[in-house]
């Protein structure tokens, strides 16, 4: 007897399970789509330049030591992180209306965000977009949100953002219902709102009195202006929205596993931010007590140097650069074979994923006959293309949806 008996084997997690099962594979010639991180020309992992130096300066500074940081984190960074994706001038800024909350990675930020919501805001509703990442559901349902529901965001037939039924879907919700938006570069669609759709949303979600979740994991990383991608998210603090804000600096520097995140944090009224502190270090203590220190020093030291910040700019403009180049070259390749169905979407798309529009069954073919890997939705990471490879996926994408049919 065991007091483990009975536990059932969980399914695996996809994106993982494809990594290893692309990683386990012997063939010659074969191509990894799967996990959500950056790859260079030459298919590696890429140390930002600025990274890696500023990494070696806090080696050699002996007046560092690996005392606890605070419970809420290194204040410096969590500083530094609200600025960034508020904006210097922001007025939540200047007001005194907002502060970070330092977090593991974006993925802790949610769980933070979300344990806070339930147990101390008593919000029990969530409504997460359709399609979303993978692990907002589960996030928010371990967190203790007992209703998690979809707001419909992707148009299947004709690959754009269903803003009509999006904006239904948001005026059905019931008051207090938190609202989780993707600030850019959606996952996994890659397709944004526009500026007007946002607009539109907004006004939805302030006049139904829902609370705005935005996770943001791409900052900088979509197009290579971190203004830019956060335009979404200044736009609502405008409009007098409070809001939280999970930031992932996993992307954008290369510090996948760091696990350096930020919950930025915005009320209208500043005497309502001691009380929230002190409910949030409750809820950190009892997680993770309080953060690591070496991710969140480097972040710190390269946005609060103007030097490192611009080294870092140019390195995220390198990043966002090369994934372009491929989506472009990846559609030119599909057009040149004249492959069936409506391709556009590829480049029209932004940020790391593509959402092609293949089916599981062309996935399956595609996996089993070209051992091209990706996820069973036909995300694809569109860094693990390369000059070397695009062609070779390109071919037999086309081999695929001609010899598996959809209505693609």
């Amino acid at each position: 007897m065991s007091f483990f008996d009975g536990i059932p084997v969980a399914p695996p997690i996809e994106v993982f399970h494809k990594n290893k099962l692309y990683l386990e594979e012997t063939a010659p010639v074969k191509v990894n789509l799967t996990i959500g991180a950056y790859r260079t020309e030459e298919g590696l992992p890429w140390v930002l330049p600025v990274v890696h130096d500023t990494e070696v300066e806090i080696a050699n500074d002996t007046t560092l030591n690996h005392e606890y940081l605070p419970v809420l984190g290194h204040e410096g960074f969590r500083k530094a992180a609200t600025e960034l994706v508020l904006g210097e001038d922001s007025p939540a800024i200047k007001e005194g209306r907002s502060f970070g909350v330092q977090c593991l990675s974006g993925t802790g930020a949610l769980r933070a965000g979300a344990e806070f919501l339930a147990h101390v805001c008593n919000m029990k509703t969530v409504y997460v977009s359709n399609p979303t990442w993978g692990n907002h559901k589960l996030v928010f349902k371990k967190a203790g949100f007992s209703e998690v529901r979809d707001y419909t965001f992707w148009d299947y037939d004709n690959k754009r953002v269903h803003i009509e039924k999006l904006l239904s879907d948001l005026e059905n919700a019931p008051e207090k219902s938190v609202i989780i938006l993707h600030g850019c570069a959606h996952n996994p669609t890659g397709m944004d709102p526009t500026q007007d759709q946002w607009k539109l949303i907004a006004e939805v979600i302030k006049r139904k009195n829902l609370f705005t979740f935005f996770d943001i994991a791409y900052q900088g990383f979509a197009s290579g202006d971190p203004a830019a991608d956060a335009w979404a998210i200044r736009y609502f603090v405008e409009q007098g929205m409070e809001m939280v804000v999970s930031q992932s600096f996993a992307k954008n520097f290369g510090l996948y596993n760091e696990r350096v995140g930020n919950l930025t944090v915005v009320v209208n009224n500043p005497a309502v931010i001691a009380g929230f502190q002190s409910q949030m270090s409750l809820v950190i203590r009892a997680n993770w007590s309080n953060p690591p220190a070496h991710g969140a020093r480097i972040v710190h030291k390269v946005l609060t140097t103007p030097a490192r910040r611009e080294h870092w700019h140019q390195a995220i403009q390198t990043m966002s650069s090369r994934i372009k180049e491929m989506r472009a070259a990846l559609l030119g390749h599909l057009k040149q074979l004249s492959t069936p169905g409506t391709w556009d979407h590829i480049t029209q798309q932004i940020g790391m994923f593509s959402y092609t529009g293949l089916t599981s069954a062309q996935v399956d073919h595609l996996i089993a006959h070209h051992k091209v890997f990706l996820l069973s939705d036909g995300r694809i990471n569109i860094c693990g293309l390369n000059t070397k490879n695009v062609e070779y996926v390109a071919k037999a994408i086309d081999e695929t949806v001609r010899a598996v049919k959809s209505n693609i």
